[in-house]
């Protein structure tokens, strides 16, 4: 399904097909440099879609055109409110739950998105909480996009992801909760031996629990 936006046309595949009687509207979307085919996106689609949920692989408008090149934050973010637009026109039921997801950047923009599309949940995988840099070069951390995500965040991160491990990123986490501050709802599953490609040491059982918060 093709979706109009002002930078080209974004795209949305509906994995495995329409369910008749969806419990759930779940968008994923693809890392800054990769598609919708990479294996833990499929993985989590096959999860949430054998529990009834209606899944669409959201690409986006460069990725369309053909471009590696990740458009500005916030051209992905206004694409992919179009996307959600005509996901849930297309499902036609106004009170269905909507999740968002992506890796890597996907998850980011789910995450600057939740509150203002009216999602009930993020499914981010891994998240890229700070690029890999020499020391004297120190990237900005991505942190404040998943503290202020608004709603209920599970985060499924590698031991050895590069862009910020589990436990790295259960330390930031834990640092920036000040003592009377409430906890952000961000759960982090991680997965064994894992980089940034995920491409292995997902507990599938952790995202069918947590998915099923938010089933119908």
């Amino acid at each position: 399904m093709d979706v109009v936006t002002p930078f080209g046309p974004a795209r949305v595949t509906w994995h495995l097909g329409l369910p008749t009687e969806p419990r759930a509207l779940l968008l994923l979307g693809h890392g800054a440099g990769g598609g919708t085919s990479a294996p833990d996106l499929l993985l989590v689609a096959n999860l949430a879609r054998r529990d009834g949920a209606a899944v669409g692989l959201a690409e986006q408008p460069y990725r369309v055109a053909g471009r590696r090149a990740p458009a500005p934050a916030a051209q992905l973010d206004f694409a992919l409110t179009a996307v959600v637009a005509a996901a849930r026109g297309a499902i036609a039921d106004p009170t269905l739950p909507l999740l968002l997801g992506g890796r890597s950047s996907g998850g980011r923009v789910a995450c600057r998105t939740a509150g203002a599309l009216g999602a009930r949940g993020v499914i981010a995988l891994a998240f890229p909480l700070q690029p890999p840099r020499p020391p004297e070069r120190p990237a900005p951390s991505r942190l404040p996009e998943l503290l202020g995500a608004g709603v209920p965040v599970l985060v499924v991160q590698g031991t050895r992801d590069s862009f910020g491990s589990a436990r790295q990123l259960q330390a930031a986490l834990d640092g920036a909760q000040g003592p009377s501050a409430p906890a952000p709802d961000i759960v982090i599953s991680t997965a064994e031996d894992a980089d940034h490609s995920l491409r292995k040491g997902i507990d599938g059982a952790t995202v069918t629990q947590w998915l099923s918060r938010f089933l119908r």
